[in-house]
Order: C-alpha cells, then structure tokens, then sequence
C-alpha cells in the first residue's frame, strides 16, 4: 500500500467519524457535554464563564470532545487587560478517558481545569493568551512584586493565585501533545498526576512556567519546547528571574524522564525544589519519614538548559537524580545549582560560559553546597567563571531540621573526575568543612586550577567510569532542542509589560530616557505603519535603522508632559500611555553610620548633606538602578565616582522646581530602602522604613498652574537598592 493511499484512507476514517458525531453549538455560558460531539462557536463570540465552573463543563467519561477549525472558545473582550481575565473555558471533574481534540481556548484566569481525569487526552489545543500578570520590573529595575512563590499548591494556590493555561490534578495515565500555549503566565500545571506522557508540545513566551509539576512521578515529558519563560530580567542590568521557570518540579516528584526538551531563556530553564513537606516545614510525620525525601530518581537527558538569567538547573535537597548529556550554556549565575543534593549523577554535559552576572561565589559551572556522595564525570567545562564550586561549613538553624537530621547535612564523599577544563577561570573552587574525591581531569588554558581552603579534604584518585548513556522513551517527532539558532543569548530576552516578546508579534519598546527625551523602538511593523504621538509641550521624530523604527519623544521646556503613542500596522494596533519629565535635579550623596541612622535621627543624617563628605551633581531623572553597588558605581560624574560611595550605608537627598498645571498628579517611587517625597514641603509619600523593592504612591491636586518645589529623600541600609521616581496626571 502506498503512502498517499494511507494517508486517504486515514482522511476518510477520520472525515466519516466526525460526521457521525453530532454538533453542539456553543453560545452561551454552562453549556453540558454527556457525549461525544463537535464543538462548533460563532465567530467573534465571547462566552464570559460567570459561575467560575466553566463555559463548557464535560459530565460524562469516555467522550471525545472536538472543536471544528474556526471555533474559539474566548472569555474575555480582546481590550481587557490579561490579568482582568476571570473563569474556565473547559471543565472537568470526575470524569475519565476524554479526550479533547483542536480546542482553542483563551480570554480565561484558566483555559482548561481537569479534576480526578484518569486518561485525558489533550490533543493539539491552543491556549495562548489566558490569564497574566501585569509586571512592575522595567528594564531600569527590578520589582519585587513580581516574584512568584511555587512552594505552596496543596490547596490550589498555583491555579486560584497565578492561573494555568491548562491544569490537571489528581489524575493517572494522561496525555498532553501538539498543543501550544504563548502570551500567557503558566502554561501546563500538573498537580498529583502521574504515569502520564507529555510531548511534542510549545509552551513558550510565557511570564510564568512552561511545564509546572507537584508531586507527580513516573511520567516522561519528552521533545517540548519550554523556552523564554521567564521574567525579573533586563539584560546588563539585573538577572533575577523571580522563579519563573521553563520546567518547574516542586514537593516530591520522583522516577520521571524528562528528555530532549528545549527550555532556554527561563528564569531557571529547569527549576528543582524538594519541597516544604519534605523539608518538615508543614505536616507531621516520624523522624524517619524525611529519609530521603525529595525530588528523588529524576533523569533530565539530551535537554537544553542555557541562557536562564538565573540557573539551567536547579534540584535541590533531592536524591538519586541524573544530569546526563544536557546542554548548559551562558546561563547568568550557573549551569547545575544542587544545594544539599545526594547521590546525583552529573555526566557528559556541556557546560559553557556560566556565571557571566553571578551573585557573590555561587557562579560557574557546577555549584553544591553541603552536598554527599554525588559524581561529576564527563563533563565538558568551558569558558565558565568556575568550573566546579563546592562547599560545606555550618548551617546554623536548618541543622535542627527533621530533612537536616535525617539525611545530614556534611560536604562529603563527592567525586569529581574524567572532565575537561578548557578556559575556565577557575577550575575548582574548594571552601568550607569537607572532603573530595579527585580523580584525573584536564585542564587547558584555564586561569587557576584549584582554589582550597585549609579545612577541606582532599582524597586523590579513583576511578572516573562514566556510565553508559541510560535508556528512556522519548515520546514525539519533534526536536525542539536547536530549533531556535536565531534566538540563542540572554540579550534576546525582551521584557515586556505583559511577559518576553516574542520576537514575531509588532513590539513597541522604550529603549532610553534621558529625561528630557525617551526614545523607543518598533520592531515587526511594516512601512505603511502609522505612528501618532499626542501631547502638549512635546514634538516627535521618526526614522528607521535596519528595518527597525526609531521615535523620539523630546520635551520643548521644562515640565511634565503627559503623551498618548499610537502605533498602527493593518489590524494591529498598541496604544501606549507615558510622562516625560523634564527637569535638572540637584542631587547629593552621602555616607551614614549607626550614628546618624536616618530612622532614629533625621536631623543629623540631613546635616550629613551638608558636610565635607557629601558630594553633589546635576541629573536629569531619578532612575538609579544600583543594584548592589552605590551611587559611585552609576558613572554621574569623576566627583561622584571619586567619592567611592559603596552599596552600604549611603543617602540622597535630590530637589527641583518644576511647572506644574493645575489638576491632581499621581508621584510614585520604586525603592529600597526607605523614601520621601515632598512637594512645598509637604509629605507625598513616606516609606522611611527598611524594607525591598516596594511601589509608593501619593497625590498632588493644584487648584491652579504654578511652580512647586520637589524634594525626595532615600537612605540605602545594605543588599540591593533601587530608587526611581515617576510623576503622571491622573485622569
């Protein structure tokens, strides 16, 4: 028989099961499926879930639910904004064996919610563009606001907090494949779901999690494409990545195969956590219990784990897992990161260029802490700020934990051996209490070999038997890994309000703010794009570099200048609302002790300002995005610079006078630590208080145009820093 005669006998078996099943048209909220069917919605319908139990809500096992090519199932009018989006699109609870075939599903805080669905098959969905949350970070700084916490979900937090694409819980034997979730916050959320096959999937460009897994095992997730999600991330500025995650695996998920996937450009590109319960910090169980307890028998092959602002793995205090033949390239702070880990095999991986923007000593290729017994062999290092970090030494209150405990907490009995050290600026970097196996490893062009402090063990040689590549199924016909050369570097992860571009939609981004103008970029538009800027007090000019549109918006004088840029190509349309503020700032910085702590004595840390130490200048914005260094390190001036102001203990004072017209404007700060704002010597806003990243607003109403006098004030204690004002008429 040949091919094409397969082929239409398949199409015709197909074509012919799908007449036979009947139509149900779709065209308002709680619609009941018993039954096998064809889905069929109206164009342009919008089918709000009101009850929050689902538009569409399957109540019969053994169904087959398809969609027919047109059909969309939408929650949500197409100007709401994404974190507005509330309700299901599809339901099911208690039911086993269906499947749902070609649904497209959007406009939902979650396009699909299965409940106790042992075999359900998701065949070919599209849930892009579900629930997500509206980021605060910009590429100036950090918000710390948009951090996730993963390490709670036994009682729905993942989905009733952030929302899914599509979540599954309590439910054996399922299978997700062909399906495509983008412009969403978490794509596929498996909870208690178990001896399932996950493949051939793209949940990519999400601000959240591609594949989020708790406690599920013995599934094998092969071939998916989980790249660029992420957030916390402005390339050359900060690399947080605020646990987003391409694949995210918390609380107990043991004996999976995770193999040839692509999940690049994730805040982690895998993320591994033992989990609360497994630590002892919720339930009660014997002493005995937390014996190795974890993430446990996990074997992550042939994936591609790089260019993660933070780690390309993560799994830490789990047992018995396998890193085997993975690709860890350029992630920022380093390739494998396995915090009191055990047992793991870490083999045959390439290992390049990691730790470009670490934090502190953890950085590199391969970094454990109080780790036992876990064998680093094969492995090809290169270019890597470390090769090997590993470290022990005390762990002060977590020893009295019931996971510290029973499985200890020593750096002991690792072995290191068979690797190639090419590059490296450090081979091995050695601290703490603990002991090391060493076998024969090589090195070329590496800066220094070995770094060791004196209370480390070092036993030399032994055996560096690489094992046999292990055997899996890989479901799929797919190869994700590679399939995207174009995009390889973290500099093209593009942050937007929404989640990281992705690099095909229209983009309007703003790419500089010099205070007296801001300038964006427009990329994917066409030449007949129509660009409209609307505002007084401003002009506007365009021209186009390498296919790329370049607007500036520029201030005529003085003042705040509310705009609304428009941006329109054919169907395409971005609206996009800002404030240029254009002002000189008279700025001073200066150090403070204990002495003259901000929080206990203002007046002497003011007097500070005035003294031979402090040091001044002129700026044009109050953007400063420190991070963890200080107002030297923001390259103001030789003076500024010169005055070696550090990370630690510094404050600012800044004012100017500014026309302002009559009405009410909103002033909000981004800072850490403590800041005010006054206007003519009365509090706007007051947060003089230690604390992280944190969005203050207040209000000014003027009766009438004047001139009004700003005064913001900001002390840094230590850690990181950041302080940004904005000020914008309120409507």
């Amino acid at each position: 028989m040949s091919l094409l005669t397969s082929m239409l006998i398949a199409w015709a078996v197909s074509t012919a099961t799908a007449r036979e099943l009947p139509t149900v048209r779709v065209v308002s909220d709680d619609v009941r499926i018993d039954r096998s069917c064809v889905i069929v919605i109206p164009a342009d319908a919008i089918l709000e879930d009101a009850d929050g139990n689902g538009v569409i809500q399957i109540v019969a096992s053994n169904v087959e639910v398809r969609f027919a090519p047109g059909s969309q199932l939408r929650g949500s009018p197409r100007d709401r904004r994404p974190d507005e989006y509330k309700g299901y699109g599809i339901r099911i609870d208690g039911q086993s064996n269906v499947t749902i075939q070609g649904a497209c599903v959007s406009g939902f805080w979650g396009g699909i919610w299965a409940t106790k669905a042992d075999g359900l098959t998701l065949d070919a969905i599209d849930a892009s563009d579900n629930r997500r949350a509206h980021l605060g970070s910009t590429p100036a700084a950090e918000d710390s606001g948009d951090w996730l916490f993963p390490h709670d979900n036994d009682k729905n937090e993942w989905l009733e907090n952030y929302g899914a694409a599509i979540y599954v819980e309590d439910s054996n034997r399922i299978t997700v494949h062909d399906c495509k979730v983008r412009h969403g916050q978490n794509a596929l959320c498996i909870d208690s779901v178990n001896d399932s096959k996950i493949y051939d999937n793209d949940f990519s460009f999400n601000s959240g999690w591609g594949i989020a897994m708790w406690r599920s095992c013995r599934n094998t997730i092969s071939r998916n494409a989980c790249d660029f999600c992420v957030r916390g991330y402005s390339h050359g500025v900060y690399n947080r990545g605020q646990d987003s995650a391409g694949i995210l695996m918390f609380e107990q998920n043991c004996d999976n195969v995770l193999a040839e996937n692509s999940a690049t450009h994730g805040g982690d590109s895998f993320f591994g956590f033992a989990g609360k319960e497994a630590l002892g910090e919720s339930g009660e169980h014997p002493a005995d219990w937390y014996k190795r307890r974890g993430n446990n028998n996990n074997l992550l092959i042939g994936n591609d784990f790089s260019y993660a602002p933070a780690h390309g793995i993560e799994m830490t205090f789990s047992f018995g897992n396998v890193f085997y033949d993975n690709r860890l390239v350029e992630n920022a702070i380093c390739g494998v990161w396995g915090g009191y880990s055990q047992d793991t095999l870490i083999a045959k991986n390439q290992i390049e260029g990691n730790g470009e923007m670490a934090y502190g000593l953890e950085r590199g290729g391969v970094n454990i802490e109080h780790g036992q017994r876990n064998r680093i062999v094969g492995n090809d290092f290169r270019t890597n700020k470390c090769g090997v970090h590993l470290w022990g030494g005390p762990v002060g209150d977590f020893a009295n934990r019931p996971w510290a405990r029973s499985n200890g907490t020593e750096s002991k009995d690792s072995f290191v051996g068979g690797n190639r050290f090419v590059g490296d600026k450090l081979a091995f970097h050695l601290r703490g209490s603990g002991e090391l196996i060493v076998g024969k490893n090589s090195f070329e062009t590496v800066g220094e070999e070995m770094s060791k402090e004196a209370d480390v063990v070092i036993r030399r040689g032994g055996q560096a038997d690489i094992p046999e590549r292990p055997r899996y199924a890989a479901y799929g016909s797919t190869h994700p890994v590679g399939a995207r050369p174009q995009l390889r570097g973290r500099q093209n992860i593009v942050m937007t309000e929404w989640g990281p571009w992705d690099h095909e939609s229209p983009l309007v981004r703003m790419v500089e703010n010099t205070g007296d103008s801001i300038r964006y970029d427009l990329h994917n538009v066409s030449a007949d794009a129509t660009v409209t800027v609307e505002g007084s007090g401003i002009h506007s000019q365009s021209s186009a570099n390498e296919g790329v549109k370049d607007l500036a918006i520029s201030a005529t004088a003085p003042g705040v200048y509310p705009y609304l840029l428009r941006v329109k190509d054919g169907d395409w349309q971005q609206e996009i609302r800002g404030t240029l503020i254009s002002a000189t700032w008279d700025v001073t910085f200066f150090k403070w002790t204990e002495a003259t702590d901000p929080r206990n004595d203002l007046a002497a840390w003011r007097k500070l300002g005035e003294g031979q130490t402090a040091v001044s200048e002129h700026v044009k914005q109050l953007i400063f995005q420190y991070a963890w260094g200080g107002p030297s390190d923001q390259r103001l001036s030789e003076a500024v610079t010169a005055a070696k102001l550090g990370g630690d203990h510094f404050g600012m004072i800044a004012k100017t006078r500014l026309p302002l017209s009559s009405g009410t404007w909103e002033f909000t700060t981004l800072s850490d630590d403590g800041v005010r704002v006054t206007v003519d010597r009365k509090p706007i806003i007051e947060n003089w208080a230690w604390h992280g990243p944190t969005r203050d607003t207040g209000a000014l109403t003027l009766a009438e145009d004047r001139t009004v006098e700003i005064a913001v004030e900001h002390f840094e204690i230590d850690g990181y820093s950041v302080l940004e004002l904005g000020i914008s008429r309120r409507p």
